[in-house]
């Protein structure tokens, strides 16, 4: 059968997922079980595969050298996960360090990232005690050193972020490590050897080591390695003691690609380390590598619209608003009707979203059964990383719930939002009566 109309591949899939007479399940809970009992659209996460996902990296780079990416997905459930399988967390704001600490991951465990961190971020970082700050800019160093010496807070352990020109990755605005960027100290400049100076000498700073981070989707671990090499080099020269090396490892987000394993990733980096001369501890920042396979999106079809001698469009009940990254990166993916897994997928379609908005393109070019139809429950694979992270309410859309599944049960982990909670923050209240009207409209949906 041609590339064109086969089924979904099962690589694409999570590592539980099964095929039955209710059609395909995942974590023993069938899709459209699922569907109907919590809604559409619907994060679905294996929690066995985010488990596994997350023993596989620290058997590969060891306890304590891996710090999840929380950006790729962040809820309570997801970082009390994480902790529970031994790994760090990398928060990247204020929002994302609370979610962690109330989760109840040490501060001790958790390293905070941010190339913009301002005093209360800091603040906070401090008193809770984290494991590192990565420090990104003089300007930063100028905010901890005036915490410590206005509230007497104490000197914190810092990482410093250095850009050391080798960038990485799929699309330009997730490449990170070259000289042209918003992120960290440069290399190339002699910038990140001032800024080592300045951490050594400051009394509101223990500097424990340097970070770099070349770039996101990557699925040639040699990449990864060349920025793993120029940063390495640098460490040794400034004799810090502990090396990161950020994340980026890619993932199949269509059949026939094949990413690098941790075990890949590890042994290029150790090598590209050593090479370098460097001989101390080494971590890395997994996230979408450990979080994206394992979760996938649920929506239902609400439209087929045919138009002859230009093409098919199949319009779902989300869109843009629960993944912007087609419209953001040119990010593309695969969709199936869990319904029939199996089923041969000859119709070329233009799989959108319900945003007014002509970009609000899901799949430019989908490969969709030839029976697909209003009603049915459609699924998009490997959405677990930037899905429910980055997911807005354009179009004032409530966002969608969240839910783990495993051994046969299903737990709600984050609900779904409603059009109340729309409303929540909105201080400007109703102008006249109509606003009463509204209100009673939005109860009667709920």
């Amino acid at each position: 059968m041609s590339p064109v109309t086969e089924p979904i591949d099962p690589e694409l899939l999570p590592l539980t997922a099964r095929e039955g007479p209710e059609g395909l399940s995942v974590g023993g809970v069938a899709l459209t079980e699922l569907a109907e009992r919590f809604g559409t659209p619907l994060f679905v996460y294996d929690e066995e595969h985010l488990r596994q996902r997350c023993r596989e990296a620290v058997a590969a780079f060891g306890r304590d050298r891996v710090a999840y990416a929380s950006k790729a997905f962040l809820c309570t459930a997801m970082a009390r996960l994480a902790h529970e399988e031994g790994v760090l967390l990398d928060v990247a704001s204020g929002g994302e360090l609370r979610v962690a600490l109330s989760a109840g991951v040490p501060a001790g465990r958790i390293v905070l990232h941010g190339n913009n961190k301002d005093e209360a971020e800091l603040r906070t970082a401090a008193r809770a005690g984290v494991r590192h700050v990565v420090v990104d800019s003089f300007d930063e160093m100028d905010r901890i050193e005036r915490l410590h010496g206005t509230e007497a807070l104490p000197p914190v352990r810092v990482l410093l972020r250095v850009a050391p020109g080798v960038a990485a990755g799929a699309h330009e605005s997730i490449r990170t490590g070259g000289h042209d960027s918003k992120f960290g100290f440069g290399l190339a400049d002699g910038v990140a050897l001032v800024a080592v100076g300045r951490a050594a000498k400051s009394p509101a700073m223990i500097l424990e080591g340097v970070h770099a981070h070349v770039g996101s989707q990557v699925l040639d671990a040699a990449e990864l390695a060349a920025g793993a090499a120029a940063i390495a080099r640098f460490a040794v020269d400034t004799g810090v003691r502990e090396l990161t090396v950020g994340g980026g490892l890619g993932v199949a987000y269509e059949a026939g690609r094949r990413p690098a394993s941790f075990a890949e990733w590890a042994d290029a980096v150790r090598e590209a380390a050593r090479g370098a001369g460097w001989t101390g501890p080494l971590s890395v920042e997994p996230g979408r590598s450990i979080a994206a396979r394992a979760g996938l999106t649920l929506y239902r079809v609400g439209t087929v619209k045919r138009i002859e001698g230009v093409r098919t469009y199949v319009s779902v009940d989300g869109g843009m608003s629960d993944n912007p990254r087609p419209a953001l990166y040119s990010s593309r993916y695969e969709a199936f009707l869990p319904r029939s897994p199996r089923a041969p997928r000859p119709l070329r379609a233009r799989l959108v979203g319900k945003h007014c908005e002509s970009g609000d393109v899901i799949i430019d070019n989908a490969a969709l059964p030839a029976d697909i139809g209003v009603q049915d429950l459609l699924a998009t694979p490997v959405t677990g990383a930037y899905g429910h992270a980055m997911a807005s309410n354009y179009n004032k859309l409530p966002r969608p719930a969240v839910v783990f599944v495993r051994d046969g049960r299903a737990r709600l982990v984050v609900r779904r939002e409603t059009e109340n909670d729309l409303l929540r923050l909105d201080v400007g209240g109703p102008a006249d009566d109509l606003g009463a009207v509204a209100g009673e409209l939005v109860a009667a949906r709920e």
